[in-house]
């Protein structure tokens, strides 16, 4: 009889004969991104609501996950056992993993992410895995350039566990970086955030040591080499980058807004799995460039933590893959900035100006980047002054100015002041372009009502100089889609003409279409505002709903903005804008030389005999200030 009942129980399911367990191997992981092996067994009558949390630090409160996963994710959940791999980020503190049993009569609603789905429950533990760590926990970590004020210069940052004194060594060969440099370091603490979940126990995660190290006296176009860290430490791999050539006739950048970070795991808020795909195309872009120079441009939105600070982590370790090579430049956006009492909201910006911040008051974008340029604005909290603001640089043929549209830009501030000193001093000789960055737009057709106070801020105090100073493109986020306007002015295309000349105005370009994915519609038609119909105003050119990126391209002949779709990595849109050189004859007036033709400002002139062979030319005399002329094609299209 007892050999039966023995028999019996041996023929049970392992989940009904034996307690829930789970482990994680290994349990040291090299470096961020390598991956966990977590496998369970003996999970009691499975169900669909069995869930797996994530936790660092490991002794963190059940309801403090920075994420989680179903057990239904692996193929053999319904047997009570089954395993996952996933990618971890170092943290600078160990992991561990947990299983909960949710029922169904359990969910609540009230209890909910950011886009209302219920947050799993935590009352029924089942099982708790050792502890996962790094072997170099404090080892440095995120790695990102920028460039600095200085053209020979080029600016590494990194993250440490534990803020010891560490380098940057770099040369111009792999296996001799016979230069040194040291590191700045500085931190951020829990009572600098502003508001909630930054401040909070479940939002608040230690973020580290920030070290900035300035590479100085570079050789104009070079290839570097260069690792971070310490003989205490340890030490990066070796990465490399071009430097900058204030004299190249090519500029190469590539620019979006609104990316974000994508996380393996669920957590509180949504997470951008787009963004995955567009690192991925642009690193194929860099690749294919060799050793030609280039840059990325993130203008605003930039990982979207909201306040949850190891999103912050997992967004350097996605962009470390293209930040190590190529400098990295931001502008801030209302995810990282706004909060209720932030120093400059005016009454009319209340719908505009919330609480999308998370608690951060741009403090983690202000300490983790460093761009060139000394803008700063007190937090009024005591905690440390926001930066990175506005500022602006050359990088071969193009000007770029980066403003914000989160604090004062009106007639009369320090911003404005600054906007107007820099497009009125650019030298037009040395860089014929001139692009101008924000995250909020100042044109767009999308249903985007609360912004429009703000834009008809920008549009009075901020277009009159964009226009007066012949600025060629201005680029905008916060639209979570891609499009392109004419030249504009006061709502209105300027010289669109059959001879496809256009100047006097920029062509203003949303590109917020990186990787966050809500979007309000179109601007329905006026007359009938309860129909799905919105019509295309002539002003848009081209508008689409595709994932992406912009790539520029720029010669002292030509800047092309090409659009590139993440679903196959191709273009879907471009914009070519063709330049005039200026030069002075021994009389010191200003001419241009175009491209292909010659036009007169007024009249038809003959030139020596040397331009009789041009019958159908003309000459071109500008106004200095008139300098920027562009040619374009009126392509209008959409793409949903």
């Amino acid at each position: 009889m007892a050999f039966l009942l023995l028999l019996l129980l041996s023929s049970l399911p392992s989940s009904l004969s034996s307690h829930p367990s789970v482990s994680a191997t290994p349990k040291l992981l090299t470096k961020s991104n390598n991956t966990v092996h977590i496998e369970w067994s003996g999970v009691p009558s499975p169900s669909p609501l069995d869930w797996l949390g994530i936790y660092s630090p490991p002794d963190s409160p059940d309801d403090h996950f920075i994420g989680y996963l179903f057990l239904n994710s692996s193929p053999s959940w319904p047997s009570g056992a089954g395993a996952i791999h996933l990618p971890l980020s170092n943290l600078r503190s160990n992991y561990s993993f947990r299983i909960f049993r949710w029922t169904a009569d359990e969910v609540n609603y009230r209890h909910h992410d950011h886009d209302h789905n219920p947050l799993p429950g935590t009352r029924h533990r089942l099982a708790v895995s050792g502890e996962v760590g790094f072997e170099r926990a404090a080892g440095p970590d995120q790695i990102h350039l920028s460039f600095t004020d200085a053209e020979d210069e080029m600016r590494v940052m990194f993250v440490s566990g534990d803020g010891v004194e560490s380098f940057v060594r770099y040369g111009l060969e792999e296996g001799r970086l016979d230069r040194l440099v040291g590191s700045e370091v500085r931190r951020y603490e829990r009572k600098d955030m502003c508001d909630s979940p930054a401040n909070s126990s479940l939002g608040w995660r230690d973020p580290g040591f920030i070290h900035d190290g300035v590479m100085k006296n570079l050789k104009k176009g070079k290839k570097y080499y260069y690792k971070v860290g310490s003989d205490a430490r340890g030490w990066s791999d070796i990465r490399s980058f071009i430097s900058r050539d204030s004299g190249s006739n090519e500029t190469i950048a590539f620019l979006f807004g609104d990316m974000g970070t994508y996380t393996p795991y669920a957590t509180f808020y949504r997470v951008q799995e787009e963004s995955k795909s567009t690192v991925k195309w642009i690193l194929r872009d860099i690749e294919a460039l060799g050793d030609k120079p280039a840059f990325v441009s993130h203008i605003g939105d930039i990982s979207y933590a909201r306040g949850f600070s190891w999103i912050w982590d997992e967004f350097f370790n996605q962009i470390e893959p293209i930040a190590s090579r190529v400098p990295y430049h931001v502008c801030i956006g209302n995810h990282e900035y706004d909060w209720p009492l932030q120093p400059w909201r005016p009454g009319w910006s209340y719908g505009a100006y919330g609480t999308d911040g998370g608690g951060e008051c741009g403090v983690p974008y202000s300490l983790k980047f460093k761009m060139p340029g000394n803008s700063s604005l007190p937090t009024g909290t005591g905690a440390p002054h926001t930066q990175n603001l506005y500022y602006s640089f050359d990088a071969g043929v193009v000007h770029f100015l980066y403003i914000s549209t989160e604090t004062n830009f009106l007639k009369g501030s320090d911003q404005y002041n600054f906007i107007k000193a820099d497009l009125e001093s650019v030298d037009r000789n040395k860089t014929p372009f001139v692009v101008v960055q924000g995250h909020r737009p100042m044109y767009t057709t999308s249903n985007e009502v609360r912004d429009a106070p703000m834009r008809e801020r920008m549009l009075e105090h901020l277009e009159p100089l964009l226009v007066q100073n012949n600025v060629t493109l201005a680029l905008w986020g916060h639209v979570h889609r891609y499009e392109r306007f004419c030249p504009l002015k006061n709502f209105s295309c300027v010289d669109t003409a059959s001879e496809l000349k256009a100047g006097g105005a920029p062509v203003h370009v949303v590109i917020g279409m990186a990787g966050q994915d809500w979007q309000s519609i179109w601007e329905p038609r006026s007359t009938h505002p309860d129909l799905p119909i919105f019509p295309q105003p002539e002003r848009s050119m081209y508008r689409g709903g595709e994932f992406g990126y912009t790539r520029i391209v720029a010669t002292r002949e030509k800047l092309t903005l090409t659009y590139i779709g993440n679903h196959d990595g191709q273009m879907h849109d471009m914009v070519e804008i063709q330049s005039c050189h200026t030069f002075q004859d021994n009389g010191g007036k200003v001419f241009v030389e175009p491209t292909l033709l010659w036009y007169v400002e007024g009249a038809i002139v003959l030139m020596l005999g040397v331009f009789m062979g041009y019958a159908l030319g003309y000459l071109t005399r500008c106004r200095r200030d008139a300098v920027q002329r562009a040619t374009w094609t009126p392509v209008k299209s959409e793409e949903t």
